[in-house]
């Protein structure tokens, strides 16, 4: 019996590291592509998606689209996406800044699945974490499963306070997500990708970095759904 589990752990490991080295060969302008897309499609679900208003209010948006999540007993997450921030005055958004997410989870879980992740950092707290070197949701940051629907008059106390709202969409299913234990931190190999030099978060995402023309896509999507707070 043991060798069989230790064996199944193995396998369902080596599946979860050829997942995750797959992801590392993508190229981040077909990320920021994706991270479009997940963006439109989370916004124009209505009563199922992430609340405008919420948008609206939110300093700064994290996608991650396809974040993969593997695992048998012991299970891992990653990711890789974009952080963006309102410019000073709260027009317009800053260049990408581009994020991993990585954590683990423990407990009674078998199989793999893909699921596309959005985080809204609602305040200055949330958003003095996002510009840091890395940071754990439920741990430095307060996060929590943010509310759906067309508004976001039914929040509770603890979404109202949370620095952090998570929404995930999986086989087309949307549901505010709790990624408590994940860790984010800034992915260097993508801005140099991106930018064509070594640049911080921090430096991105509070300076006046150029969009990169592979961003654009991103950039009108992004825009087209905050319009109404414009």
């Amino acid at each position: 019996m043991r060798k069989t589990l230790v064996a199944v752990l193995a396998i369902a490991g080596c599946m979860s590291t050829a997942s995750f080295a797959k992801d590392r060969e993508i190229k981040a302008d077909d990320r920021l592509d994706a991270s479009a897309d997940t963006l439109i499609d989370m916004m124009k679900a209505s009563d199922r998606g992430i609340p405008q208003d919420l948008l609206n209010k939110a300093r700064c948006v994290v996608v991650v689209p396809g974040m993969k999540k593997a695992g048998f007993i012991f299970g891992a997450k990653y990711g890789r996406g974009f952080a963006v921030c309102r410019r000073g005055g709260g027009s317009g958004w800053s260049a990408p800044a581009a994020m991993r997410v990585e954590g683990g989870s423990f407990g009674f879980q078998i199989g793999a699945s893909e699921t596309d992740v959005v985080l809204l950092v609602m305040n200055d707290g949330g958003m003095k974490h996002l510009l840091s070197d890395k940071f754990t949701l439920g741990g430095e940051a307060s996060a929590a499963a943010g509310p759906l629907g067309r508004n976001a008059t039914a929040q509770t106390d603890a979404q109202m306070n949370a620095e952090m709202l998570s929404y995930s969409r999986s086989r087309g299913l949307f549901a505010g997500i709790s990624l408590e234990g994940a860790t984010l931190r800034p992915d260097e190999e993508a801005n140099r990708e991106l930018y064509g030099h070594d640049a911080t978060n921090h430096e991105i995402l509070t300076g006046d970095f150029k969009t990169p023309a592979a961003a654009a896509r991103f950039e009108r999507a992004l825009h087209r759904e905050s319009a109404h707070h414009d």
